[in-house]
């Protein structure tokens, strides 16, 4: 059985960082594209950040760019989104997924709960 958990949201102000981390467990961590995705109230589901299993080839949405790094250690099976110069409006709640993701057409095979972050003003 896959299991997949989020974990480092909190409340921070506009401008600080937060570091999210994803451990999954139950799956051949180091063959599978990974990512990170989030929603926030009354909107869809956006792909934030995804990485294939290289650990090279990388997506960024065009908001975060700059701002949010993806790294993956495999040897600990986790996966990880630093987030700096955070914004209001990244609030939401963050999403990792694992297997067949896409970043421009959300989709995952594996997903976890969810971590929230609140960025205020």
């Amino acid at each position: 059985q896959v299991h997949v958990m989020e974990s480092g949201g909190g409340s921070v102000q506009t401008g600080g960082s937060l570091r999210l981390s994803c451990t999954i467990s139950g799956l051949s961590f180091g063959v599978y594209p990974l990512g990170w995705f989030r929603q926030a109230p009354g909107k869809d589901r956006e792909g934030v950040s995804c990485m294939g299993v290289s650990g090279y080839d990388t997506y960024y949405a065009d908001s975060v760019k700059g701002r949010f790094t993806i790294s993956r250690d495999n040897a600990k099976n986790t996966l990880y989104l630093q987030m700096n110069s955070l914004k209001p409006e990244d609030t939401a709640m963050y999403y990792c997924a694992a297997g067949d993701i896409s970043c421009t057409r959300p989709r995952g095979s594996y997903w976890g709960q969810g971590t929230q972050v609140t960025v205020a003003s």
